[in-house]
């Protein structure tokens, strides 16, 4: 009787519930995923804005948004050593709260360094919480079946949100202006918080389950104190394997060339070839809605093959797509820029499952704070990547060697790839050194 109380999903009966709770867990995930990633796409639409109403330089507005992308991505490691600690429910629901506060303050803006204040290290600090760290650690906690395709979803969603809202956010800010849109963005942030709160669960053994696919129940582990010092102690093991340098390579290249260019600087490109802002954001939205089928599928992928070659695919095609996009802008939309939509759709989020297995058959328990390093190294690539692109903007009047260059990084990114010789997602650590690595990430 007492083993019953202590482990209830053990002698649960089959049947007894049609749809077993992770994938609940997973759908708020998703929510929360979609509503903090909606505000990644918000500095290209306030480009012109800003420096049109405000006098704002491109290159501070192009600042502001390498700040918020650099703390996306050092939030994430520490957020993860967070949820790990206090819970997921919690921690979600602060960050939540916090992008709720840079929204409606951002909507007071008069000065620069208020727009580096509030996007950057307010927003910056939230989404980063919310970002793919926490889609990682969901997956690892609630799922031993399918999780390739989970965290594809995951994945994904995060980038919808960024991409299906942007048409509505643009057409908002174009018929209202930009400060209403940023309040709205901090009312959805707002309401997103008490489903995050509720519902979110930081482990099956919290509600007597097993993780879905799990044929033993899964006791939740202590909660860890010192998450800050554990989280730097994680990345200080990390990066002296080998199994830490592509999956760091991998999303350095993949940051420069999503956030850090296309999400950043495509919607003002477009706008200096006579597009208006409401078609250049209908195109990022068609890169949204793609982005959920390439995400999905690449998940479906790398639970069957080797995700370095994965990888190295992923980012031949995005090269090619990025050399060729100066030649396709242009005032309005035309066939071969929808196609363009869609093929980096497809490509945008194809790299996190793999990159994400790499990390798994690597670090194992460890695996999502590893992750959420790996995370914080895309985040420094988007930044880098941004504020260079306003400053090509501001020098050389044009967006069109950005394009090249970070086209030309996914191409070595790809080269490297199907040259290294790690360990395959699955399969053990490639040398008894390695595996000790591993299991050290954490005390």
């Amino acid at each position: 009787m007492l083993d019953a109380m202590t482990h209830p999903a053990r002698h649960r009966q089959p049947g007894a519930r049609r749809t077993h709770r992770a994938w609940w867990v997973a759908a708020v995930g998703c929510l929360t995923l979609i509503t903090a990633g909606t505000f990644a796409t918000l500095p290209g639409l306030l480009t012109t804005p800003l420096h049109v109403e405000l006098g704002f330089p491109r290159g501070a507005i192009g600042a502001a948004s390498a700040v918020n992308m650099a703390l996306a991505g050092l939030a994430g490691p520490f957020a993860a050593a967070l949820m790990e600690r206090f819970g997921i429910q919690k921690v979600a629901a602060a960050a939540l709260l916090t992008l709720a506060a840079g929204g409606a303050l951002t909507a007071t803006l008069t000065a620069p360094w208020q727009f580096v204040l509030y996007w950057g290290l307010l927003i910056g600090t939230g989404s980063g919480a919310l970002a793919l760290a926490f889609a990682a650690l969901l997956t690892e906690r609630w799922f031993v079946a399918r999780r390739g395709l989970v965290s594809g979803v995951l994945s994904a969603a995060s980038v919808f949100g960024q991409m299906a809202f942007l048409p509505v956010l643009a057409t908002l800010t174009e018929t209202h202006g930009w400060r209403p849109t940023s309040v709205t963005l901090a009312l959805a942030a707002f309401a997103a918080t008490p489903p995050a709160l509720l519902l979110l669960r930081s482990h099956p053994a919290d509600l007597g389950e097993r993780p879905y696919g799990a044929r033993a129940f899964v006791p939740r582990p202590p909660p860890a104190p010192g998450a800050a010092r554990n989280a730097v102690r994680t990345l200080a093991t990390a990066v002296r394997t080998r199994g830490f340098r592509l999956p760091a390579a991998a999303f350095a290249v993949c940051g420069a060339s999503t956030n850090g260019v296309l999400w950043t600087h495509f919607t003002p490109a477009a706008h200096d070839h006579g597009m208006p802002a409401t078609s250049a954001s209908a195109l990022l939205a068609a890169v949204g809605v793609c982005n959920v089928v390439g995400s999905a599928a690449s998940g479906w992928l790398t639970d069957r093959i080797d995700p370095r070659r994965l990888l190295a695919v992923c980012f031949a095609l995005r090269g090619l797509l990025l050399l060729a996009l100066p030649f396709l802008l242009g005032p309005a939309v035309h066939p071969p820029l929808a196609a363009f939509a869609v093929l980096f759709g497809l490509l945008d989020m194809a790299t996190v499952p793999p990159v994400l297995a790499l990390c798994r058959a690597h670090f194992g328990v460890h695996a999502p704070v590893v992750f959420a390093w790996a995370t914080a190294v895309h985040q420094i690539g988007a930044a880098v990547t941004a504020a260079l692109g306003g400053l090509a903007r501001d020098v050389l009047g044009s967006y069109d060697p950005l394009w090249t260059a970070v086209g030309a990084l996914c191409a070595v990114l790809a080269l490297y790839a199907l040259l290294d010789g790690g360990t395959q997602a699955g399969t053990a650590p490639d040398s008894a050194g390695e595996q000790r690595a591993g299991a050290g990430c954490a005390p």
